[in-house]
């Protein structure tokens, strides 16, 4: 569960120091390359790759978690940024001045993004509540085995 909580964070744990700290006057804007199809069938080829060479799957649960990223981003929305490369070598600009602002607004306003963060929150919801009935939240936190 943590890799795929891991996993579901992961394209906006790189892209968005990247392209909004790091290379801001590069890309300014925060979904790059990990919110592209081709991050999603490298991590998920190196996955199955390391799945078959060593039995262990916990790759291609990162990489099942970052599907679930692209899915709740929409980022069918923005196809220039999900086919990357095949439409052009270049990420759109946005406009992030005031960019933690207008994300809060958003938010509340808009429910092209409250409607998937509150799906992604009831789904972390559901997940913290069975491991807590089943006893293991303990267990999740100190990192041991679930």
């Amino acid at each position: 569960m943590r890799l795929l909580l891991i996993g579901s964070l992961l394209p906006d744990i790189i892209d968005k120091p990247v392209g909004l700290f790091f290379f801001k006057e590069t890309f300014s804007n925060g979904r790059i390359f990990c919110h592209t199809l081709l991050f999603l069938v490298l991590i998920t080829t190196v996955g199955l790759y390391y799945y078959r060479r060593h039995s262990k799957a916990w790759i291609i649960t990162l990489s099942f978690g970052t599907l679930m990223h692209l899915i709740l981003d929409q980022m069918w929305r923005t196809p220039q940024t999900l086919l990357w490369p095949l439409l052009g070598v270049y990420f759109e600009r946005a406009d992030i001045t005031n960019w933690t602002l207008k994300i809060f607004y958003s938010l509340f306003t808009n429910p092209a993004i409250y409607i998937p963060e509150l799906v992604g929150t009831a789904i972390l919801v559901y997940f913290t509540w069975m491991l807590i009935r089943i006893g293991k939240i303990r267990a999740v936190i100190e990192c041991g085995r679930v």
